[in-house]
């Protein structure tokens, strides 16, 4: 089968291969209607440019970085998958750096990355999009970042700010998640916690709390936990809570992979989910489906969170105006309400 070239689409488009590549690369000073053309032609063409042939042609390497915390938990692998995605209709390659501030010698490390890869662009997953020191070390680099759920996503004006975002109000959804547990009759409900550097685990036990606060139900202190968003978290925390001399009738778990540690130290216990306990978490990975009963969760967009960031990192605008509050896009959350809440016992 013949490989289609740049050349195939100029002849197809009637245009010249340098306006075929100006298309494909975002440039400016190509009109609309010619710009729309070459556009038919690759698609029809099925074409893919060269990415080696394209660095050479260029300053850029048409590679981006995915730099996340924990590379192999559900969550970064619906980053990762919505990204890759994105990347191949974009015709950029992806590469995943993990980052481990806990780690001695860890700036060494990005450093080196970023030298040796020649960037252009980044996605920055949490918590790590909050570290301020490895920001610095993207701007030291000159590699434009986007952010993905940062805790300040919409910098206040006049800020120096020179990073995308994207994001969602975790907030709002913990508040309609527990609005759903109190629909359901539910009085005392336990919450297991993210962990205390990851800010979206604060904007959802503030959902969480508000939520109680307007239905006029006092939050148990003693049933507030804290995990880290594994399994065995919840596995662990899952012991502490159906130890209280009360039980909680429901808890929500800041995660699902915590949710479903959960769900599986109340059936070791001969715990009816959700007939006796209802269990609840957040993000919608692979794990809250495979489930049995299945979980209810909050649908976080993570793949489309990543496709909208490499978009923004694709867009030669971007590079030259990061500033720009139009690269800051927040995404909407869903709630999917499955077999793992049921209404509170009498």
């Amino acid at each position: 089968m013949k490989t289609v070239t740049i050349k195939d689409v100029a002849a197809r488009a009637g245009v010249s291969a340098k306006t075929v590549s100006r298309v494909i690369n975002g440039e400016d000073h190509v009109r609309p209607e010619i710009r729309e053309a070459v556009q038919r032609v690759v698609a029809e063409l099925n074409y893919r440019p060269n990415a080696f042939a394209r660095s050479l042609s260029s300053s850029r390497s048409y590679l981006l970085g995915l730099f996340i915390d924990d590379p192999v938990s559900g969550y970064a692998a619906e980053v990762q998958h919505g990204a890759l995605l994105q990347c191949r209709e974009r015709s950029y390659h992806l590469v995943v750096e993990p980052v481990e501030p806990q780690r001695p010698g860890w700036q060494d490390q990005v450093r080196a990355s970023l030298s040796a890869l020649q960037l252009d662009g980044a996605i920055v997953a949490p918590p790590i999009c909050d570290h301020a020191e490895l920001l610095a070390l993207f701007a030291e680099a000159g590699v434009p970042c986007v952010l993905i759920g940062p805790s300040v996503p919409e910098p206040a004006a006049g800020s120096s700010s020179a990073a995308g975002a994207v994001w969602m109000d975790d907030r709002a959804a913990a508040r309609e998640m527990t609005e759903h547990l109190l629909d359901l009759g539910h009085r005392h409900i336990g919450f297991i916690q993210g962990p205390e550097s990851h800010s979206a685990s604060a904007r959802r036990e503030e959902g969480f709390r508000d939520a109680l606060a307007a239905a006029g139900v006092a939050v148990d202190e003693k049933a507030m936990v804290r995990g880290d968003f594994s399994l065995r978290a919840g596995l662990e925390l899952g012991e502490v809570l159906l130890d209280l001399p009360e039980a909680p009738t429901a808890i929500f778990a800041c995660n699902d992979d915590m949710a479903l540690g959960m769900q599986i130290t109340a059936l070791k216990r001969g715990i009816a989910v959700p007939e006796a306990l209802s269990i609840c978490g957040f993000d919608d990975v692979a794990s809250s489906r495979a489930a049995w009963p299945q979980i209810t969760t909050i649908r976080q967009p993570n793949a489309e969170m990543a496709a909208a960031a490499i978009d923004i990192l694709a867009d030669p605008a971007f590079r030259r105006n990061s500033r720009n509050r139009a690269y800051r896009l927040k995404l909407a959350h869903a709630m999917v309400v499955r077999g793992s809440t049921g209404r509170v016992c009498p």
